[in-house]
C-alpha cells in the first residue's frame, strides 16, 4: 500500500464539530445563566436552577465533543460519548467508512463492530476520509493475520 501512516501516537477527532459543541456549549451556559441572574424576581433557588440548567446543557454538549480515536504503538482507544474501549492491534479486522456512514466503524475479531465517533464525516468530509485511511493503513501495518484465525 502506498500510504504513509501517520506518526505514532496519533489522535483523530472532529475538530470542527468538536469547536462548535464546545462553542455552543458555553454560549448557552452563558446566555442561560445570565437570564436567571438578570431576572429580579426570581429567587435564590430559580437563579440556581438556570445556572444548573445552563451547566447541564453545557456538559451533554461537552461529552459528544469529546469522541476521539486515539492510535500508539500498543492499539488503539475509541472514546465515544459515554464509553472508553482500549483494543489491541490484533483485534481489529477492518476500517470502514462507507458512503453515507455517520462515522467510523472497527470490525473486530470477535465479530463485533464497534463505532469510532471520532472519525466522522460531518463538517469535514474529506478530513474523515483521510482520518479513515490512515487508521486503516496503520491497522493493516500494525495488526498481525494468522492465517489460521481468517478460516474459523
Amino acid at each position: 500500500m502506498s500510504d504513509t501512516p501517520p506518526a505514532l501516537p496519533v489522535t483523530f477527532r472532529p475538530g470542527r464539530t468538536r469547536a462548535i459543541l464546545l462553542t455552543a456549549g458555553v454560549t448557552i451556559f452563558v446566555v442561560i445563566s445570565g437570564v436567571g441572574l438578570l431576572l429580579e424576581k426570581l429567587g435564590p433557588g430559580e437563579r440556581l436552577t438556570f445556572v444548573v440548567t445552563g451547566a447541564l446543557i453545557f456538559w451533554v454538549l461537552a461529552l459528544l465533543a469529546r469522541v476521539k480515536v486515539v492510535a500508539d504503538e500498543s492499539g488503539v482507544t475509541v472514546v465515544n460519548i459515554a464509553s472508553r474501549r482500549r483494543l489491541d492491534w490484533a483485534e481489529i479486522v477492518q476500517v470502514n467508512l462507507r458512503q453515507g456512514d455517520p462515522w467510523v466503524f472497527l470490525n473486530l475479531t470477535d465479530g463485533t463492530s464497534l463505532p469510532a465517533l471520532g472519525i466522522q464525516p460531518g463538517v469535514a468530509k474529506q478530513r474523515a476520509i483521510a482520518d479513515a485511511r490512515a487508521l486503516r493503513t496503520l491497522v493493516e501495518q500494525r495488526a498481525p493475520r494468522d492465517p489460521e484465525l481468517s478460516q474459523g
